[in-house]
């Protein structure tokens, strides 16, 4: 079966073919004095373009030329210019195999350029194992590589030499990342996470595939999914550190896999990639669902002041009448008491007169009310919702590792007395705006 390819063809083009843009050509293909010097010991004008050709592309893209590669007309032309001759004169170049034995010799006893042989292979495949870990893709670490060679002035292998020797270096790397995660996991923890392959749940899934089914929730019930899922990652007890040296791709990666795999999938895999995979996505998804549950928590929040918001401003409608009403009366009231002014019997009268002194209790009464009906805030009504919160307020705190900076203390200090169902003391706690939440806070 044929190798698969790490690049595609416009990947290999981009970085083996000789350039072919004005900009590229100045760049890598200029020759100095000393250059031209020793190009012009080549006593045939078909050897100095020939000779020439073969210094640029040891430079860049820094490989040989084949026998028999066509040279297109931009980078002939060019490098013929600047020795005084036409780009025809390379035609009959390397007529003889030997002619360009020669001149490779030359070039790399001139220019201090090697083989890729012998110990250069070594130091390469030492300086791949040291970046391979670090690499993001296929395509980085095979450019890396070819810069290497060029910075060290070794001559570039064939394509497929440098694509198999990444691929296994990228094998390699993986192994060892795989096994230096397993190496932090007791036996305990190992047996935990296979078990989560094998155990079902709600005799449909396995414990692995209900784990990854989360999403942002509206209500409490979706709340308490996620803080089931959330309560049971916590108890594996896996810390975050057995990664801290893991470079972030390399989890991603990993977390993607899980993320792929059915459990008859992950159960065929060897056992170091296996519990790779499986102790990744506990970790990861641990802080996700995390954060999905802070989210879910504040659309619930969003939803309870949307509704605190509407009946306020229903009730507040709904009183319009009653208000108008009400002014009505009362400023009936005030004409006539205004215009008995200063005698004391005709007050009296005009109370009579208005409106009695028994609907006066009853107007004043009514003015009151819809006095703290107009002044009522949405904040009034949250209360109504606190059966919702209820729910599930204590669980979410216990599920969740909440820090802060020192200002923050006294919010923290409250979810304490939530979480555990203190008394609260008789120093109540400092009452902070809905709208402005305190800084500093933050879950992990």
């Amino acid at each position: 079966m044929p190798r698969r390819s790490l690049l595609t063809a416009r990947q290999r083009a981009t970085l083996f073919n000789l350039p072919t843009d004005e900009a590229s050509l100045l760049r890598h293909y200029t020759l100095d004095d000393e250059d031209i010097e020793h190009i012009r010991t080549r006593r045939r004008p078909e050897n100095q373009i020939g000779f020439a050709l073969q210094l640029c592309a040891f430079r860049y893209p820094g490989r040989l030329l084949k026998a028999g590669e066509v040279i297109s007309e931009p980078v002939a032309r060019f490098v013929a210019a600047q020795l005084g001759l036409k780009p025809d004169d390379l035609l009959p170049y390397a007529a003889r195999e030997k002619t360009r034995r020669e001149h490779l010799g030359a070039l790399r006893k001139i220019y201090g350029y090697r083989m890729f042989t012998g110990k250069r292979v070594k130091q390469m495949k030492a300086w791949l194992d040291q970046q391979a870990e670090a690499a993001d893709s296929s395509e980085g670490l095979i450019r890396s590589f070819v810069e290497e060679c060029r910075r060290r002035q070794i001559i570039l292998p064939g394509i497929t030499t440098i694509e198999r020797l990444c691929a296994e270096t990228l094998v390699a790397a993986e192994r060892r990342i795989d096994a230096r995660v397993v190496s932090r996991l007791c036996s305990q923890m190992r047996s935990c996470l296979n078990s989560l392959l094998s155990e079902v749940v709600d005799e449909r899934a396995s414990r692995f595939v209900w784990l990854r089914q989360f999403e942002v929730g509206k209500n409490t019930a979706d709340m308490n999914r996620l803080l089931e899922r959330m309560e049971f990652l916590k108890g594996i007890g896996l810390s975050p550190e057995i990664l801290e040296d893991i470079p972030p791709h390399r989890i991603k990666r990993l977390r993607r896999q899980g993320e792929r795999y059915f459990t008859d999938g992950l159960q065929d895999i060897s056992s170091d990639r296996r519990l790779a995979i499986l102790a990744v996505c506990v970790i990861e998804w641990a802080a996700t669902i995390a954060d999905t549950v802070v989210e879910t928590h504040d659309r619930i929040t969003g939803k309870v002041w949307r509704e605190a918001k509407k009946i306020s401003a229903l009730q507040f409608e709904q009183a319009q009448v009653d208000i108008a009403g009400t002014l009505a009366e009362l400023g009936s009231l005030g004409i006539a008491l205004l215009m008995a002014r200063g005698d004391d019997a005709a007050l009296l009268c005009a109370v009579d007169a208005s409106c009695g002194w028994d609907k006066l209790g009853a107007l004043v009464a009514m003015a009151t009310q819809l006095t703290q009906t107009a002044k009522a805030e949405p904040t009034d009504h949250i209360v109504k919702a606190f059966h919702s919160f209820k729910i599930y307020a204590k669980r979410m705190l216990s599920a969740l590792d909440i820090k802060g900076a020192a200002v923050a203390q006294p919010l923290l200090d409250a979810t304490v007395i939530i979480r555990e169902g203190k008394k609260v003391p008789d120093q109540s706690l400092p009452v902070t705006n809905c709208n402005h939440p305190q800084p500093g806070l933050q879950t992990s």
